[in-house]
């Protein structure tokens, strides 16, 4: 029963990111966006999966876990385009 709670858990916690990557993309900026935050999240789901595999949990939750580091991966790396956009267009502007 704890397994279908940590599902949801992260079910909840992951199902705003693949909005936030479509949303990254269109944008074409980092505005709005906060790295330091979305590195913070990134290290949570790892620490998470981590914990997994120490205390050998290996269970279908596990894969929630990677799913949404994954997500959140796509995110941050989008995150780092936007900012390299963001820079050239100041290049541009100045």
């Amino acid at each position: 029963m704890p397994q279908i709670f940590e599902v949801l858990m992260l079910l909840c916690f992951g199902a705003s990111w693949p909005v936030a990557v479509v949303k990254a993309w269109k944008a074409r900026t980092a505005r709005g966006a906060s790295l330091p935050s979305v590195l913070l999240i990134l290290l949570g789901y790892a620490m998470g999966i981590l914990n997994k595999f120490v205390n050998g949990q290996i269970t279908y939750v596990l894969a929630f876990y990677f799913f949404n580091f994954t997500i959140v991966g796509i995110y941050c790396l989008l995150l780092f385009r936007n900012i390299r956009l963001d820079q050239k267009r100041e290049i541009k502007t100045v």
